[in-house]
Protein backbone atom coordinates (compact mmCIF):
# COMPACT_ATOMS: atom_id res chain seq x y z
CA UNK A 1 0.00 0.00 0.00
CA UNK A 2 1.11 3.21 -0.55
CA UNK A 3 -0.35 6.36 0.75
CA UNK A 4 0.75 10.08 -0.81
CA UNK A 5 -0.01 12.77 1.35
CA UNK A 6 0.43 15.09 -1.72
CA UNK A 7 1.06 18.41 0.36
CA UNK A 8 3.07 16.83 3.49
CA UNK A 9 5.97 15.74 1.56
CA UNK A 10 8.76 17.28 -0.38
CA UNK A 11 9.19 14.18 -3.04
CA UNK A 12 9.24 14.59 -6.66
CA UNK A 13 5.80 15.55 -7.99
CA UNK A 14 4.11 14.72 -11.41
CA UNK A 15 1.37 17.40 -12.36
CA UNK A 16 -1.53 16.07 -14.35
CA UNK A 17 -2.63 19.98 -15.39
CA UNK A 18 -5.47 20.44 -17.21
CA UNK A 19 -5.35 22.84 -20.26
CA UNK A 20 -8.45 24.82 -22.23
CA UNK A 21 -9.99 23.11 -24.44
CA UNK A 22 -11.07 26.64 -26.49
CA UNK A 23 -11.06 29.83 -24.56
CA UNK A 24 -7.65 30.26 -23.26
CA UNK A 25 -8.99 32.34 -20.05
CA UNK A 26 -10.11 28.85 -18.64
CA UNK A 27 -6.65 27.99 -17.29
CA UNK A 28 -6.72 28.60 -13.74
CA UNK A 29 -4.43 30.61 -11.59
CA UNK A 30 -3.07 27.42 -9.80
CA UNK A 31 -2.60 25.88 -12.99
CA UNK A 32 -0.53 28.73 -14.46
CA UNK A 33 1.64 29.32 -11.51
CA UNK A 34 2.68 24.89 -11.44
CA UNK A 35 3.75 25.36 -14.99
CA UNK A 36 5.76 28.23 -14.18
CA UNK A 37 7.37 26.42 -11.54
CA UNK A 38 7.96 23.02 -12.58
CA UNK A 39 11.33 22.14 -13.68
CA UNK A 40 9.89 20.65 -17.04
CA UNK A 41 6.47 20.62 -18.75
CA UNK A 42 5.87 17.06 -20.72
CA UNK A 43 3.12 18.02 -23.31
CA UNK A 44 1.75 15.87 -26.89
CA UNK A 45 2.71 18.68 -29.58
CA UNK A 46 5.59 21.69 -28.22
CA UNK A 47 4.41 24.00 -31.09
CA UNK A 48 0.95 23.48 -30.10
CA UNK A 49 1.32 24.19 -26.03
CA UNK A 50 3.93 26.14 -26.74
CA UNK A 51 1.91 28.74 -28.05
CA UNK A 52 -0.20 28.30 -25.53
CA UNK A 53 1.99 28.74 -22.87
CA UNK A 54 3.91 31.83 -24.76
CA UNK A 55 0.55 33.26 -23.96
CA UNK A 56 0.47 33.12 -20.12
CA UNK A 57 4.07 34.03 -20.47
CA UNK A 58 5.69 30.38 -19.52
CA UNK A 59 8.76 29.50 -20.84
CA UNK A 60 9.75 26.39 -18.91
CA UNK A 61 11.30 23.84 -21.18
CA UNK A 62 9.53 21.39 -22.89
CA UNK A 63 9.52 18.21 -23.87
CA UNK A 64 7.40 15.71 -26.36
CA UNK A 65 5.06 13.38 -24.61
CA UNK A 66 3.42 11.37 -26.88
CA UNK A 67 1.28 7.80 -27.89
CA UNK A 68 4.02 7.10 -30.55
CA UNK A 69 7.14 7.50 -27.52
CA UNK A 70 5.11 7.03 -24.87
CA UNK A 71 7.51 4.18 -23.29
CA UNK A 72 10.78 5.98 -23.86
CA UNK A 73 9.08 9.39 -22.51
CA UNK A 74 7.48 7.62 -19.22
CA UNK A 75 10.77 6.47 -18.52
CA UNK A 76 12.62 10.21 -19.52
CA UNK A 77 10.00 11.56 -16.70
CA UNK A 78 10.69 9.26 -14.08
CA UNK A 79 14.26 9.49 -14.87
CA UNK A 80 13.45 13.62 -13.89
CA UNK A 81 11.43 12.60 -11.13
CA UNK A 82 14.22 10.30 -9.53
CA UNK A 83 17.05 13.53 -10.63
CA UNK A 84 14.79 15.53 -7.77
CA UNK A 85 12.67 17.60 -10.60
CA UNK A 86 8.90 18.13 -10.65
CA UNK A 87 7.21 17.52 -14.13
CA UNK A 88 3.63 18.96 -15.20
CA UNK A 89 2.38 16.48 -17.69
CA UNK A 90 0.01 18.62 -20.12
CA UNK A 91 -2.45 17.87 -23.06
CA UNK A 92 -3.04 19.77 -26.14
CA UNK A 93 -6.25 20.91 -24.83
CA UNK A 94 -8.31 19.37 -21.87
CA UNK A 95 -7.11 16.94 -19.54
CA UNK A 96 -4.24 14.18 -19.50
CA UNK A 97 -4.93 10.74 -19.75
CA UNK A 98 -8.55 11.49 -20.79
CA UNK A 99 -8.27 10.20 -24.35
CA UNK A 100 -4.52 11.47 -24.28
CA UNK A 101 -1.75 10.65 -23.62
CA UNK A 102 0.23 9.99 -19.73
CA UNK A 103 -1.57 6.54 -18.48
CA UNK A 104 1.98 4.84 -18.74
CA UNK A 105 4.24 7.40 -16.39
CA UNK A 106 1.25 8.01 -13.84
CA UNK A 107 1.26 4.37 -13.52
CA UNK A 108 5.15 4.08 -12.93
CA UNK A 109 5.29 7.56 -11.36
CA UNK A 110 2.45 6.31 -8.57
CA UNK A 111 4.22 2.54 -8.27
CA UNK A 112 7.39 3.91 -7.28
CA UNK A 113 6.26 6.34 -4.87
CA UNK A 114 6.23 9.95 -6.66
CA UNK A 115 3.54 12.69 -6.01
CA UNK A 116 0.99 12.29 -8.97
CA UNK A 117 -0.97 15.53 -8.58
CA UNK A 118 -4.30 16.59 -10.52
CA UNK A 119 -4.81 20.09 -10.91
CA UNK A 120 -8.36 20.84 -12.26
CA UNK A 121 -9.44 22.25 -15.13
CA UNK A 122 -11.08 21.85 -18.27
CA UNK A 123 -12.79 18.25 -19.17
CA UNK A 124 -14.85 18.02 -22.84
CA UNK A 125 -16.70 15.18 -21.69
CA UNK A 126 -17.58 16.13 -18.61
CA UNK A 127 -18.44 19.95 -20.54
CA UNK A 128 -20.67 17.84 -22.95
CA UNK A 129 -22.17 15.40 -20.35
CA UNK A 130 -23.45 17.97 -17.47
CA UNK A 131 -25.22 20.74 -20.12
CA UNK A 132 -26.75 17.58 -22.25
CA UNK A 133 -29.86 17.69 -20.42
CA UNK A 134 -29.58 13.73 -19.89
CA UNK A 135 -29.31 11.66 -17.06
CA UNK A 136 -25.73 12.49 -15.74
CA UNK A 137 -25.14 9.61 -13.12
CA UNK A 138 -23.99 7.03 -13.89
CA UNK A 139 -22.31 7.34 -17.22
CA UNK A 140 -19.98 5.79 -19.47
CA UNK A 141 -17.12 7.34 -21.06
CA UNK A 142 -15.53 5.53 -24.05
CA UNK A 143 -13.58 8.58 -25.80
CA UNK A 144 -13.14 7.97 -29.81
CA UNK A 145 -14.12 5.08 -31.57
CA UNK A 146 -12.40 2.77 -33.96
CA UNK A 147 -12.81 4.90 -38.02
CA UNK A 148 -13.37 1.62 -39.61
CA UNK A 149 -17.12 0.28 -40.03
CA UNK A 150 -17.02 -2.44 -38.66
CA UNK A 151 -14.52 -2.17 -35.81
CA UNK A 152 -16.92 1.04 -35.07
CA UNK A 153 -20.22 -1.20 -35.13
CA UNK A 154 -18.88 -4.13 -33.05
CA UNK A 155 -17.81 -1.62 -30.63
CA UNK A 156 -21.20 -0.34 -30.64
CA UNK A 157 -22.78 -3.28 -30.40
CA UNK A 158 -20.94 -4.05 -26.71
CA UNK A 159 -22.99 -0.77 -25.59
CA UNK A 160 -26.05 -1.48 -26.87
CA UNK A 161 -27.32 -2.72 -23.62
CA UNK A 162 -25.86 -0.37 -21.21
CA UNK A 163 -28.23 1.46 -19.12
CA UNK A 164 -26.06 4.71 -18.51
CA UNK A 165 -25.62 7.75 -20.28
CA UNK A 166 -22.45 6.78 -22.55
CA UNK A 167 -20.13 9.80 -23.96
CA UNK A 168 -18.02 9.31 -27.47
CA UNK A 169 -15.74 11.84 -29.27
CA UNK A 170 -15.74 12.51 -33.23
CA UNK A 171 -14.09 14.72 -35.53
CA UNK A 172 -16.32 16.43 -38.01
CA UNK A 173 -14.99 14.00 -41.10
CA UNK A 174 -16.28 11.15 -39.42
CA UNK A 175 -19.53 12.28 -37.33
CA UNK A 176 -22.00 11.51 -40.18
CA UNK A 177 -20.49 7.49 -40.49
CA UNK A 178 -20.50 7.60 -36.66
CA UNK A 179 -24.42 8.89 -36.47
CA UNK A 180 -24.94 6.55 -38.71
CA UNK A 181 -23.67 3.52 -36.99
CA UNK A 182 -25.38 4.56 -33.65
CA UNK A 183 -28.66 4.81 -35.49
CA UNK A 184 -28.11 1.12 -36.99
CA UNK A 185 -26.91 -0.40 -33.75
CA UNK A 186 -29.38 1.66 -31.15
CA UNK A 187 -31.93 2.92 -32.90
CA UNK A 188 -32.96 6.43 -32.68
CA UNK A 189 -32.62 7.57 -28.85
CA UNK A 190 -32.20 11.14 -27.35
CA UNK A 191 -28.63 12.23 -27.59
CA UNK A 192 -26.61 15.19 -27.60
CA UNK A 193 -24.11 16.78 -30.38
CA UNK A 194 -21.74 19.15 -28.14
CA UNK A 195 -19.25 21.24 -30.48
CA UNK A 196 -16.50 24.05 -30.23
CA UNK A 197 -17.20 23.62 -26.32
CA UNK A 198 -16.13 27.24 -24.80
CA UNK A 199 -14.99 28.66 -28.37
CA UNK A 200 -17.01 31.62 -29.68
CA UNK A 201 -18.88 28.61 -32.14
CA UNK A 202 -20.07 26.68 -28.73
CA UNK A 203 -23.04 25.23 -29.85
CA UNK A 204 -25.46 22.29 -28.44
CA UNK A 205 -27.65 20.24 -30.47
CA UNK A 206 -30.30 18.26 -28.80
CA UNK A 207 -32.94 15.90 -30.20
CA UNK A 208 -32.42 11.76 -31.37
CA UNK A 209 -29.52 10.36 -33.24
CA UNK A 210 -31.44 10.15 -36.71
CA UNK A 211 -32.59 14.05 -36.36
CA UNK A 212 -29.12 14.89 -35.87
CA UNK A 213 -27.45 12.34 -38.55
CA UNK A 214 -29.83 14.86 -40.89
CA UNK A 215 -27.71 17.83 -40.25
CA UNK A 216 -24.38 16.19 -39.76
CA UNK A 217 -22.75 17.05 -42.90
CA UNK A 218 -23.39 20.92 -41.85
CA UNK A 219 -21.25 20.61 -38.39
CA UNK A 220 -17.86 21.29 -37.94
CA UNK A 221 -15.14 21.48 -35.39
CA UNK A 222 -14.02 18.55 -32.40
CA UNK A 223 -17.68 17.32 -31.35
CA UNK A 224 -18.63 15.02 -28.29
CA UNK A 225 -21.94 13.21 -28.07
CA UNK A 226 -23.58 12.34 -25.27
CA UNK A 227 -25.93 9.25 -25.81
CA UNK A 228 -28.71 7.66 -23.62
CA UNK A 229 -28.44 4.50 -22.59
CA UNK A 230 -30.64 1.56 -23.15
CA UNK A 231 -34.21 1.93 -21.51
CA UNK A 232 -35.97 -1.04 -22.75
CA UNK A 233 -37.51 -2.83 -20.23
CA UNK A 234 -35.22 -1.73 -17.11
CA UNK A 235 -37.28 -0.33 -14.54
CA UNK A 236 -37.06 3.62 -14.16
CA UNK A 237 -35.42 3.89 -10.39
CA UNK A 238 -33.01 0.86 -10.58
CA UNK A 239 -29.51 1.77 -9.97
CA UNK A 240 -27.40 -0.65 -12.50
CA UNK A 241 -24.01 0.25 -10.86
CA UNK A 242 -25.07 -1.14 -7.66
CA UNK A 243 -26.54 -4.52 -9.68
CA UNK A 244 -23.62 -5.09 -11.18
CA UNK A 245 -21.55 -4.71 -7.30
CA UNK A 246 -24.00 -7.04 -6.39
CA UNK A 247 -23.19 -9.50 -8.73
CA UNK A 248 -19.52 -9.01 -8.44
CA UNK A 249 -19.44 -9.41 -4.82
CA UNK A 250 -21.44 -12.59 -4.57
CA UNK A 251 -18.65 -13.54 -7.12
CA UNK A 252 -16.11 -12.83 -5.26
CA UNK A 253 -17.77 -14.64 -2.48
CA UNK A 254 -16.86 -17.71 -4.42
CA UNK A 255 -20.50 -18.21 -5.93
CA UNK A 256 -20.47 -18.94 -9.95
CA UNK A 257 -21.84 -15.65 -12.13
CA UNK A 258 -24.58 -17.53 -13.54
CA UNK A 259 -25.68 -18.64 -9.84
CA UNK A 260 -24.98 -14.98 -8.88
CA UNK A 261 -26.94 -13.56 -11.37
CA UNK A 262 -30.19 -15.80 -10.70
CA UNK A 263 -29.69 -14.75 -6.85
CA UNK A 264 -29.71 -10.83 -7.93
CA UNK A 265 -32.07 -11.27 -9.98
CA UNK A 266 -34.94 -13.11 -7.73
CA UNK A 267 -33.90 -10.25 -5.21
CA UNK A 268 -34.26 -7.27 -7.50
CA UNK A 269 -37.00 -8.01 -9.60
CA UNK A 270 -35.08 -7.67 -12.82
CA UNK A 271 -35.02 -10.69 -15.68
CA UNK A 272 -32.28 -12.58 -15.37
CA UNK A 273 -31.77 -12.50 -19.08
CA UNK A 274 -31.70 -8.72 -18.86
CA UNK A 275 -29.09 -8.44 -15.58
CA UNK A 276 -26.97 -11.24 -18.20
CA UNK A 277 -26.91 -8.80 -20.40
CA UNK A 278 -26.39 -6.08 -18.48
CA UNK A 279 -23.00 -8.11 -16.35
CA UNK A 280 -21.37 -9.48 -19.58
CA UNK A 281 -21.46 -6.50 -21.43
CA UNK A 282 -19.77 -4.75 -18.67
CA UNK A 283 -17.08 -7.66 -19.43
CA UNK A 284 -16.55 -7.00 -23.27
Amino acid sequence: MIRQKSFENEKPTLYLVATPIGNLSELSPRAADILRNVNVIACEDTRTSGQMLKHFDIHNRLISYQNFNEDPSARGIINLLSQGQNVALISDAGYPLINDPGQRVVTEASALGFNVVPVSGSSAVLNALVASGLVVQPFLFVGFLPSADNERNRRLREFRSYPMTMVFYESPHRIKKCLKSCLEIFGDRRCVLARELTKVHEEFIRGTVKEIYEIADDLKGEMVIVMEGNKDDYPKDVDYGTLITMVSEKVAAGISRSDAIKDVASVTGISRRRLYELVHSKDN
